[in-house]
Formats: structure tokens, C-alpha cells, sequence
């Protein structure tokens, strides 16, 4: 498989990708990362960049997120919110978990209100759901469902007193 290989090839499986855990708040839109290649000061941006943007793109596709590579003296994080303000990281000489701990602090989704919109989620878009409470009524607004014999009379066939006791039953 050629997708397989290369450095790291375990960042290109979707199970990777499902199990990040930086969800940013809806006010975040853009993230820059700045570093330096070969920089001791910016190895634990490098890494964080290798081995947790892939997870950030994926768990966010509404954030744009962009990298400047040997741009800066030294590493750090922005972030534009809505309303035109910006939340600076200095990322110098930490470790890639301590800025994955440090961002998923500030401006990450809290796991109560992760499983809060999963489970609003989970109920809205099911369509095996129907009743008064869902978007659908009866289950015979499903397409290639039998339509409700209130409006359109079934066939004899789909009948059990003629499908089991062989009745013919008239059409009323």
C-alpha cells in the first residue's frame, strides 16, 4: 500500500485522525504556527506540527491553518477569533504535549459540551428516527416504504387476513 509509507505512516489512517482532541471553539477561525527548522527552540512546535495538525484539520474543517516555516526568531501560535482578536502562544524550547495541553486549555470545546452537541447530533441526524419529536412523521415518508394505508389502499397481498386465512376481503 503506498500510502503506508514514508515517515510516520500511522498519520494518514482515519483512526488517527478521529482520535484528536483539539476541537476549537466556534470563535476561532484561523491558527498560524510559526517555527524554525533545525531550531533546538522550535522542536517542539516542529513536532507538533507532524504529529497533531493533521488531527486539528480534520476535527476542524472550518478553521483555516497556516504554517511559516524560518520566518520568525522564535516559535509561537496565533489565533484569530471572530471580532478581530488574536490569541498569542509563545511555544519556545515546550515540549509538543505541553502545547497540545496548553491549546486544549485555552481554546478548545470542554468534553461535557463535546457530548452534549454529539448526542443532539446522534438524535437529529438518524433517520431511522420518526414521531412528533423528529423530522419525519411517519415512516412512510421514507422513500421505498409502503405509503400509509390511510391514503393509499394496500394491496391484497400485503393484507393478513388474505396473506394467512386466504380472505378475500372487499375494498371498503
Amino acid at each position: 500500500m503506498p500510502f503506508m509509507k514514508g515517515a510516520a505512516p500511522v498519520r494518514r489512517t482515519l483512526q488517527y485522525l478521529q482520535r484528536g482532541q483539539l476541537v476549537f471553539k466556534d470563535t476561532v477561525q484561523i491558527m498560524t504556527v510559526n517555527y524554525n527548522t533545525g531550531q533546538k527552540a522550535s522542536k517542539g512546535a516542529y513536532d507538533f506540527v507532524f504529529w497533531h495538525l493533521a488531527q486539528i484539520q480534520y476535527k476542524n474543517p472550518s478553521v483555516q491553518i497556516v504554517t511559516f516555516k524560518n520566518m520568525t526568531p522564535s516559535p509561537f501560535l496565533q489565533f484569530y477569533l471572530n471580532g478581530g482578536k488574536k490569541v498569542l502562544v509563545d511555544v519556545d524550547t515546550q515540549d509538543k504535549d505541553d502545547i497540545h495541553d496548553h491549546v486544549k486549555n485555552i481554546l478548545c470545546k470542554s468534553s461535557d459540551t463535546l457530548r452534549a452537541e454529539a448526542l443532539a447530533k446522534a438524535k437529529t441526524s438518524n433517520p431511522a428516527n420518526f414521531g412528533m419529536s423528529s423530522t419525519r412523521q411517519c415512516i412512510c415518508e421514507i422513500p421505498g416504504q409502503v405509503p400509509c394505508p390511510g391514503w393509499v389502499p394496500l394491496k391484497k397481498e400485503l393484507r393478513g387476513k388474505y396473506k394467512f386465512q386466504k380472505k378475500d376481503v372487499e375494498e371498503s
